[in-house]
């Protein structure tokens, strides 16, 4: 009998160790059953059933029979219908008739046959797993742990995967010990027949330039760009590098002052005596100069470069050669897997007495700087051009103000708006003429007087004017003026007071004050004659009036001065 709770802990523990999903554990483990129980029954050909419920433990094993109306023609796999009712009376032909057994049922022959394929089984849903979960990783760099050291390679844990490095995958004479921390680079994943198979390697290319992006910020975020790697590893590598900004110089940020930030990259790659060199090299579409450039630390003097052949004579500097090819070859090596060009390296003393003819350095990289210049300038042209074409596209309908055309046409719902506005306009009119004619008659009347009183001043301007030419002597001036005396003593005896509209109207006339000799005469001269003789009665009367003794009053004002 399975103890349920046994079962369970087994089951759980068995998912957690393995890395394989409760699923997929089920699946090995019903097979298993299932093989075991058909071993146990006679044929591999028998109808079965397995059923597992792993939260409660329990396990069920079935042989089903197909239920026949007539004599079954098997009676391993078929019953007829009268011996299937003794135990299912409402079964019925084409069911099946099922008899059950217990795991304990199950002998011990059978039951090795069930842990052995049990064991098969999760061995492939492993390999399926760890093919899932690598299958992505595939270019990028894992850690792991060294699990043993042999003579031809290393046994790595990686997550709940032990891997194999073979020892040519590993940089030069490196060493490795039992539980040292190890970075590898997933080359490949990949499943046959034996299973799931992941590649590691740390002599990769593809191992130095994920080191170069995890030290170098711009070739991580893209403003440089590695065009090209070439390695030996444990000895030399040359690496071709490329710069989206003119700004950022690639060879520069990559080697860092005082060659910084290429000795963190150089840290990295093993452990052993002799460290890998490694030569950044800036990249150009030119091939003459880069095949030059790839060369380095050789002093390159010149270049003959077939094209079409991918074949260079490169001329380097008397006593370069061994710089150039580099120990074991090395550098002309890795220059032609950098290039992919074949390379003829000849010193210059050589090329003269051979008359190679070929270009010099300086030649190639002046041609190489003016081509840039100008590819430069065409780019800034084209951007230029783009921009223009963009603005016209956006001013594209705009019509100045002055130049505009509008269309008086106007719908039928628009004139039925006008009417109702022009209505209204209409009608608001009417109401205020209506109830403001009074007003209206005013203007009129005001603005007939203000015609009048103009037409009047004007008719008295210029009988000023006749006045100022007829009145010429001055004993008529001086009647005038005593005149006028005369009236203002007759107004303040009266005390007659201006209103306060006629004061406010005053303020805004404007006197035109003119010379007394010049004062036009605003009588007649029959007026005048009368005045004079009124004025001099008035005044005979008061002589009269004044002939008295004042003596009489002497002593009252003595008395009054004391």
């Amino acid at each position: 009998m399975v103890d349920e709770k046994q079962f369970i802990e087994a089951f759980n523990e068995l998912e957690i160790k393995s890395g394989i999903s409760k699923d997929a554990i089920l699946n090995a483990l019903k097979e298993a059953l299932d093989k075991g129980l058909k071993k146990q029954l006679g044929g591999d050909d028998a109808y079965t059933e397995v059923k597992i419920d792993s939260e409660n433990g329990k396990i069920s094993l079935s042989q089903l029979k197909k239920v026949v109306a007539g004599e079954e023609e098997d009676d391993f796999l078929e019953i007829n219908l009268e011996d299937a009712r003794k135990k299912y009376p409402d079964i019925q032909v084409g069911d099946f008739y099922r008899i059950d057994y217990k795991l304990d049922d199950i002998l011990k022959t059978y039951a090795l046959v069930v842990k052995n394929v049990f064991k098969q089984k999760l061995n492939e849903a492993e390999k399926v797993a760890l093919y899932e979960a690598y299958k992505d990783k595939i270019g990028e760099m894992i850690t792991g742990v060294v699990d043993k050291v042999e003579e031809r390679g290393l046994q790595v844990t990686i997550a709940k995967t032990s891997i194999f490095v073979p020892r040519r995958e590993l940089i030069g004479d490196e060493k490795f010990y039992p539980k040292d921390a190890i970075k590898l680079y997933v080359s490949g994943v990949k499943e046959d027949t034996k299973g799931t198979k992941i590649s590691v390697s740390r002599s990769n290319e593809g191992y130095l330039k994920r080191v170069f992006e995890e030290e170098i910020h711009e070739i991580y975020d893209g403003t440089i760009i590695i065009k090209a790697i070439a390695r030996k590893a444990g000895q030399r590598s040359k690496v071709a590098v490329y710069s989206n900004d003119i700004n950022v110089d690639p060879a520069g940020a990559c080697i860092g002052s005082n060659g910084a930030r290429i000795q963190k990259v150089v840290a990295q790659l093993g452990n052993s005596s002799s460290k890998e060199k490694v030569d950044v090299i800036e990249y150009c579409n030119d091939d003459a100069l880069f095949v030059m450039e790839s060369l380095k630390p050789a002093v390159v003097v010149g270049i003959d470069i077939n094209k079409e052949n991918k074949t260079a004579t490169v001329i380097i500097a008397d006593g370069n050669s061994n710089v150039a090819f580099g120990k074991k070859m090395v550098n002309k090596e890795l220059s032609e897997r950098l290039t992919g060009y074949k390379l003829t390296l000849i010193e210059e003393s050589e090329a003269k007495e051979k008359q190679i003819s070929y270009q010099s350095y300086e030649e190639v990289e002046r041609a190489f700087t003016d081509a840039k210049q100008k590819a430069v300038e065409e780019l800034l042209a084209k951007q230029e051009k783009e921009n223009h074409e963009k603005i016209l596209h956006n001013t594209q309908g705009y019509v100045a103000p002055n130049q505009r055309h509008y269309d008086d046409t106007i719908s039928e719902e628009e004139k039925e708006i006008l009417e109702e506005v022009v209505d209204k306009e209409e009608l608001t009119t009417a109401v205020e003429e209506e109830k403001e004619p009074s007003t209206l008659n005013e203007e009129l009347s005001t603005s007939e007087e203000t015609k009048d009183v103009a037409k009047q001043e004007e008719n008295e301007l210029e009988d000023e004017k006749t006045a100022v030419k007829t009145t010429t002597t001055l004993a008529d001036l001086e009647k005038e003026l005593a005149l006028e005396s005369q009236k203002a003593k007759s107004n303040q005896s009266k005390g007659k007071k201006k209103s306060k509209k006629e004061e406010e109207n005053s303020e805004n006339v404007v006197v035109n004050k003119v010379d007394p000799s010049q004062r036009m005469s605003i009588y007649t001269d029959e007026e005048l004659k009368a005045f004079e003789e009124e004025e001099g009665n008035e005044l005979n009367q008061d002589y009269e009036d004044d002939d008295f003794d004042y003596d009489d009053y002497d002593d009252y004002y003595d008395d009054e001065g004391k």
